[in-house]
C-alpha cells in the first residue's frame, strides 16, 4: 500500500512540474513577441549606433535582420504613425546593400502623404528603391503630376528631382508638358530643378527635345548660377543628341546671340571680383567656367565664325586662370580641349599645348596622365608644338606609374620623326630593356615599325632591329622576327656585316632567349659562306660553327620552334660549308629517333638529301631570293616563279591554260626568287619581271626521278601544289612559319615512291636545227614541225652551247632548247633558269637530263605566251659541275626574231 501512495505522489510532483514548465516557457514567448513588438521604435541614430558598435559581420546581420523582422511587421499592421521613421530606417539597411524592396509601397503611400516630412522621406525612397523594372515605378506618376502642381516650391521640387533621376519613357511622355510649364516658371528655385528634370526627359525621349527649345532662349539671360548652369547644360545636352539642334543653335535667329552670350558671360566670370557665393579656391564659379568651355567647344566645332568670336576668350581664360589650384587645372583643362576642337589660331594652339606640358611637371600623377592623354590626342593636330616637350615626356617614361609609363611610350612613338629618329629610339630601347613583360611586345613591335619608316641608313637599321630582339628577350612578338629576318635577306651590302653581329650575339647568347636565336640560326643559315670567309669581320671556324649548333639542338632551354629553326638552318649549311659534312650528318641524323614528331620527320627527310639525293643538297639548298617584303621604303621587284611540270602537254591545252584566270592567281602567289637570282633588271627597264626556273628534281636513266614533291618538303613549307614549287624553297615560307607535319609529309612519299617514271636522256645528240624535234625516246611528245623562224645560239660560253627553235602559233611560242657540251669534261647537275617581264608567261617543262658527257646533249621545251606581243627579253642563268667544279653564269638574251611577236 505505502508503494502504491509512493508512485502517486511523484507522478503529482511530476504534473506539477510540466506545468511549470509550460507556463514559464509560454511567459518567455510573450516576452519575446514584447520585444520585437516595441512600443516604442528605436530611432536611425540608435540604428546606425548599433550597427557600428557591431564588432563581426554576423552581428551586424544579427542587427539588420531584427530591425527588417520589426519593420516588416509595423507594415503589416499599418502602423502609420512610425512609417516615416521605418522607411528611413529601411533606407539606411539598403544603403549597407541588405535587401529593403519590401518598402516600396510604403514609399508610395508616404509620397501620397499631405505632409511634407512624409514626401520627403517617400520620394526618397521611390529614388533609391524604384526603377523602371517594377511594375510600381508606373504608379508614382500620378503622385507626381498632382505634385508639381502643388502650391508649395519645395513640393514640386520634390517631385522634379525625383522625376530627374528615375523618369522612363513612358513617365516622361506623361509629364514633359508639365515640366515645360515649369521651366518658365517666375522661381528661379524651380526653373533650375526643371532644367536638369528636362535634361532627363530628352535623354530619355530625344523627340520631345523641340518641346523645350523655346524655353532655353531665357536660360542664358539668368543671373542665378544654378539655372545658368543647368540651362547650359541642356543646351550642351541637346546639340550633342541632335546634329539639327547644334545647327539651330547656330543658325537660328533668335539663338544666334548664343555664342557671344556665353563669351560674355565667360568673360564676366574671369574679371569679376571676388564673391563669397561663387568663389572655390579664389577661382569665381568653375563649375560655371568648364560648362561653358564645354559648350563653346561643340559650338565652334567646324565653324568658323563662331571660333573667330571665341578666340581671345579663350586667350584670356588659358592666360588668366591660376594654375596652383586643382579648380584652375579644371579649367584650364576643358580650355585646352576647346582650344584644339574648333578653328582656333596657331598661336592659340601653341598656347593650349605649353599649357599641357606645365602639367607634365605637376606632381599629381593624375594631372600627368590627364596631359599625356591629351597630347596624344593632339600631336598629330600641331606636332612641333609638341615636339618642344619632348624631353619632359621622356621623363615620364621613368615615372613609377606604369599608366603614365604607358601613355608616355605611346606618346614617344607618335614624337618619332626622320630627325629626332635616333635619339628617341635611344631612349625607348633603354626602355624596353627595363619595361614589365607586358609592354615588351607592343614596345619592339613598334620600334621596328618606327625603325622602317625613319631610318637613316641600312646598317643603323640593322643595329636596331638587332637591339630591340635582344632587349625584348622571349617576349618579341613573330613580326619583329619576320621583320628582321625580311631586312637582312634583302640587304646584300650589309649581309656580311649581319651575319658577324648575330654570331657574336649566338656566341653569347643565353639559350632561354628564343627570338634572338631563331634570327641568329636562320641568318647564320643562309648565309654562312659569308661567316666562314672572314668578310664578316669576325674569325670562325667551321667546328666552332658545329659546337654552337648542337650546344642549341640538346638545350633543353630552346623551344622546339627554335631547334626547326636551328635543324634547317644546319641543313643549309652542309651546302656551304667544306669539311664538317659528316659531322652535320651525323646531328641530322640523330634526331631520326627524336620524340618530337616534326624534328623526327625533319631529321629523317633531311637525311635523304646526304644519301640517295646528295646529287640535289647543293641546288635545294642554296640560298634564298629577298621575301617580298611590305616594309615601309622598300620597293622590290615583283616576281612569279614557276617549276618544271611533269606532264608534257600539247600547244592548245598549254595556250588555255597560260590563258586561264585560274592560271594567273596561282602565278602571282608564287615568290620572286629568280629574280633576285638573276640580279633584276637593267636600271631602265620599267617591267616588273615574272620569273621561272626549271625543275632540279631529275636525274639520269639509273636514277627514279624526285619531283617536285620534295622540293615542297624540303623547303617552304607552302602549301601549294608540289609542280609549282620554286627550286630555293627550302626556306620560302615567312621566317617564323616552319614545315609542318602535313607538308612534311610529302618528302618522305616522294623519296621512298619508287613508281616514278624514270626519265632516259636522247639516245644521240640534237644539233642545231630549226627543224630538229626531240627523239622517240624524249620526255616530249610534242612535235615540232619546221618553222619558217630562224633559231638562235642563246648563250656560248664556258664550253657549254644554248641553241634555241621556235614554233608560234598565234600568241604561243614554243621554244626547243638544246644545250650541248663543249668542255671535253662531264658535265653534272646542269640547271637552267630564265626570267620574262611581267606581261609575259613562262612555263619549262623538265629537261631530258641534268647529266652531259663530253659532246653530248640534252633538250629541254619552254613554253612562252606573249599576248600583248611585246617584243620578247629573257633573263637567263645556268650552273653545272664540271669535273666536280661548281661552274655559274649569267646574262641576257635580246636576240630573239622579231616574227615572234610581230
Amino acid at each position: 500500500m505505502s508503494s502504491i501512495k509512493q508512485v502517486i505522489n511523484d507522478a503529482v510532483e511530476k504534473g506539477e512540474a510540466v506545468f511549470e514548465l509550460v507556463e514559464i516557457s509560454s511567459a518567455s514567448m510573450r516576452l519575446s513577441f514584447d520585444q520585437v513588438r516595441q512600443p516604442n521604435p528605436i530611432r536611425l541614430r540608435d540604428l546606425i549606433r548599433q550597427i557600428r558598435s557591431a564588432k563581426t559581420a554576423a552581428e551586424e546581420r544579427a542587427v539588420v535582420n531584427r530591425e527588417c523582422a520589426y519593420i516588416r511587421l509595423t507594415f503589416r499592421e499599418e502602423d502609420s504613425v512610425w512609417r516615416c521613421r521605418n522607411v528611413a530606417k529601411l533606407l539606411y539597411i539598403h544603403m549597407l546593400g541588405y535587401p529593403a524592396h519590401f518598402g516600396q509601397m510604403e514609399c508610395l503611400k508616404l509620397i501620397a502623404s499631405p505632409r511634407f516630412t512624409d514626401k520627403r522621406i517617400g520620394y526618397l525612397g521611390a529614388m533609391l528603391l524604384l526603377d523602371e523594372r517594377q511594375d510600381v515605378h508606373l504608379l508614382i506618376t500620378n503622385s507626381l503630376k498632382n505634385d508639381l502642381n502643388s502650391s508649395t516650391q519645395f513640393v514640386q521640387g520634390l517631385a522634379l528631382c525625383t522625376l530627374g533621376a528615375i523618369a522612363s519613357p513612358e513617365m516622361s511622355r506623361d509629364l514633359a508638358g508639365e515640366v515645360e510649364r515649369l521651366l518658365k516658371s517666375s522661381n528661379a528655385y524651380i526653373r533650375k530643378k526643371a532644367a536638369v528634370c528636362a535634361l532627363r526627359i530628352i535623354c530619355r525621349v530625344p523627340e520631345l527635345m523641340e518641346m523645350y527649345l523655346p524655353a532655353t532662349r531665357s536660360l542664358l539671360s539668368e543671373k542665378n548660377h544654378g539655372v545658368l548652369i543647368t540651362g547650359v547644360t541642356l543646351i550642351t545636352e541637346m546639340c550633342r543628341q541632335s546634329p539639327d539642334m547644334l545647327a539651330h543653335f547656330k543658325k537660328d535667329p533668335e539663338h544666334s546671340e548664343i555664342v557671344p552670350n556665353l563669351v560674355r558671360i565667360l568673360k564676366n566670370l574671369i574679371m569679376a571680383g571676388y564673391s563669397p557665393e561663387h568663389d572655390v579656391q579664389g577661382v569665381s564659379d568653375p563649375f560655371l567656367q568648364v560648362k561653358i568651355l564645354k559648350l563653346l567647344r561643340i559650338l565652334g566645332c567646324g565653324d568658323s565664325e563662331a571660333s573667330e568670336t571665341m578666340n581671345d576668350i579663350l586667350a584670356q581664360v588659358a592666360t588668366n586662370t591660376e594654375s596652383s589650384k586643382n579648380v584652375g587645372n579644371a579649367i584650364l583643362y576643358e580650355t585646352v580641349l576647346s582650344i584644339m576642337d574648333i578653328k582656333s589660331e596657331s598661336g592659340l594652339r601653341v598656347l593650349a599645348i605649353n599649357i599641357l606640358g606645365r602639367f607634365l611637371l605637376n606632381a599629381d600623377k593624375n594631372i600627368r596622365y590627364v596631359a599625356l592623354n591629351t597630347l596624344l590626342r593632339v600631336v598629330h593636330a600641331d606636332n612641333s608644338a609638341v615636339q618642344r616637350h619632348r624631353s619632359t615626356i621622356l621623363e615620364c617614361l621613368k615615372d613609377a606609374d606604369i599608366s603614365i609609363r604607358r601613355r608616355a611610350m605611346e606618346l614617344c612613338f607618335a614624337l618619332i620623326n626622320g630627325n629626332n629618329i635616333r635619339t628617341m629610339m635611344k631612349e625607348l630601347l633603354t626602355f624596353l630593356e627595363k619595361a614589365e613583360p607586358e609592354f615588351k611586345a607592343s614596345c619592339s613591335s613598334k620600334c621596328v615599325l618606327a625603325a622602317e619608316k625613319y631610318s637613316p641608313n641600312v646598317r643603323w637599321h640593322i643595329d636596331t632591329l638587332l637591339k630591340v630582339v635582344e632587349a625584348a628577350g622571349n617576349h618579341v612578338p613573330d613580326d619583329v622576327v619576320s621583320s628582321t629576318i625580311q631586312l637582312i635577306s634583302e640587304t646584300r651590302t650589309e649581309q656580311a656585316y649581319a651575319v658577324g653581329e648575330l654570331w657574336r650575339h649566338l656566341s653569347i647568347a643565353q639559350m632561354e632567349y628564343q627570338p634572338m636565336i631563331q634570327v641568329a640560326t636562320w641568318c647564320i643559315g643562309e648565309f654562312g659562306d659569308l661567316l666562314l670567309s672572314g668578310h664578316a669581320d669576325v674569325t670562325v671556324v667551321e667546328s666552332e660553327l658545329i659546337d654552337i649548333y648542337q650546344k642549341i639542338l640538346w638545350s633543353s632551354q630552346c623551344s622546339i620552334t627554335t631547334k626547326e629553326y636551328a635543324l634547317t638552318s644546319l641543313m643549309k649549311l652542309s651546302a656551304r660549308l667544306t669539311h664538317e659534312i659528316g659531322s652535320i650528318q651525323q646531328v641530322v641524323s640523330a634526331f631520326g629517333s627524336h620524340l618530337n614528331i616534326e624534328l623526327q620527320q625533319r631529321g629523317i627527310e633531311y637525311s635523304q638529301l646526304f644519301t640517295r639525293h646528295n646529287h640535289m643538297r647543293g641546288p635545294l639548298l642554296e640560298r634564298m631570293p629577298p621575301f617580298e617584303g611590305t616594309r615601309a621604303g622598300t620597293e622590290q621587284d615583283k616576281a612569279t616563279i614557276t617549276n618544271g611540270v611533269d606532264t608534257p602537254l600539247d600547244n592548245e591545252s598549254l595556250l588555255n591554260d597560260l590563258t586561264s584566270p585560274n592560271n594567273n592567281a596561282h602565278e602571282t602567289s608564287e615568290s620572286n626568287a629568280l629574280l633576285d637570282l638573276l640580279g633584276g633588271m637593267e636600271p631602265g627597264d620599267s617591267d616588273t619581271i615574272k620569273s621561272t626556273s626549271t625543275s632540279i628534281s631529275l636525274t639520269v636513266a639509273s636514277t627514279p626521278s624526285v619531283n617536285a614533291d620534295i622540293l615542297d618538303l624540303l623547303g617552304g613549307l607552302d602549301s601549294g601544289p608540289a609542280a609549282s614549287v620554286p627550286t630555293t624553297n627550302m626556306n620560302e615560307a615567312p621566317p617564323t612559319q616552319l614545315p609542318n607535319s602535313s607538308n612534311a609529309a610529302y618528302l618522305l612519299d616522294g623519296l621512298l615512291n619508287n613508281s616514278t617514271p624514270i626519265i632516259s636522256s636522247p639516245s644521240s645528240p640534237v644539233t642545231n636545227s630549226a627543224g630538229t624535234i626531240p627523239t622517240s625516246n624524249s620526255i616530249y611528245p610534242l612535235v615540232l614541225q619546221k618553222s619558217s623562224i630562224p633559231g638562235i645560239t642563246a648563250y656560248d660560253k664556258n664550253g657549254i652551247r644554248l641553241d634555241m627553235a621556235f614554233e608560234l602559233q598565234e600568241t604561243l611560242i614554243t621554244i626547243n632548247l638544246i644545250a650541248s657540251n663543249n668542255t671535253g669534261a662531264q658535265v653534272t647537275d646542269f640547271l637552267f633558269q630564265a626570267a620574262v617581264p611581267k606581261s609575259i608567261q613562262l612555263q619549262m617543262l623538265n629537261p631530258s637530263g641534268t647529266n652531259m658527257a663530253p659532246t653530248a646533249s640534252l633538250t629541254q621545251l619552254i613554253k612562252v605566251n606573249n599576248p600583248n606581243k611585246v617584243p620578247l627579253r629573257m633573263r637567263i642563268k645556268l650552273s653545272w659541275l664540271a669535273n666536280g667544279s661548281p661552274v655559274q653564269d649569267q646574262g641576257e638574251i635580246s636576240n630573239f626574231p622579231s616574227a615572234l611577236w610581230q
